[in-house]
């Protein structure tokens, strides 16, 4: 590795990657848990020898959709988020609640309960850390595609916020736009329409 030529730093190359590591934790408190989620605080160790009291939540982690049909709209559900106080714009998406599930099933389960929606083919397209500043949670956003409607016999009944729910279909460049301009500020639904577009224009 070189330093930077002319700024605090070092260069890297294209191998450049997140790493494992682990500082030792000298104790550890619950204080919470619940079969969403979860709260502790961890008395870290780190490599001098000082400790720091770090709060870790626990949530089950989640998985999102970017369904896009064939005239490459992208589905959003608008849904009331009572943490913000606001109604946003997001992908369908949802929490590893169901034991033993795969993301990808989950996934596949979300977009049915949230849009009526089967998809014929799937891709993972993004792995994310929410907010690993204080939080355990990964997320795994998946690209459907080949779309159809679930059977009315076969529908979900939505409840709670989610009975609330609208489905809206947005052309994909305007999508892109909503994000750009802090129309839709969801992080997931924001990584994804990002990291499509990305893909798009390698």
């Amino acid at each position: 590795m070189t330093d930077h030529p002319t700024l605090p730093g070092r260069l890297a190359d294209a191998s450049v990657a997140d790493s494992d590591q682990s500082w030792p934790v000298a104790r550890s408190e619950s204080i919470y848990d619940s079969a969403y989620i979860a709260l502790r605080t961890d008395t870290i160790v780190d490599p001098a020898g000082h400790e720091h009291a770090r709060a870790v939540v626990q949530p089950n982690g989640a998985v999102g959709v970017l369904a896009i049909d064939q005239d490459d709209r992208v589905l959003l559900v608008e849904q009331y988020r009572h943490p913000v106080g606001r109604r946003l714009l997001e992908l369908p998406a949802g929490t590893l609640d169901v034991a033993g599930e795969e993301p990808l099933e989950a996934a596949v389960r979300e977009l049915a309960e949230e849009a009526d929606i089967i998809a014929g083919e799937w891709t993972s397209m993004l792995h994310l850390l929410a907010t690993p500043g204080y939080s355990t949670e990964r997320w795994e956003v998946f690209r459907a595609t080949d779309l159809r409607p679930v059977p009315a016999a076969d529908r979900t009944e939505r409840v709670a916020e989610e009975a609330d729910m609208v489905q809206w279909w947005l052309p994909f460049d305007q999508a892109l736009a909503a994000v750009l301009d802090g129309r839709i500020t969801d992080s997931m639904t924001v990584s994804g329409i990002l990291a499509a577009h990305a893909l798009r224009h390698p």
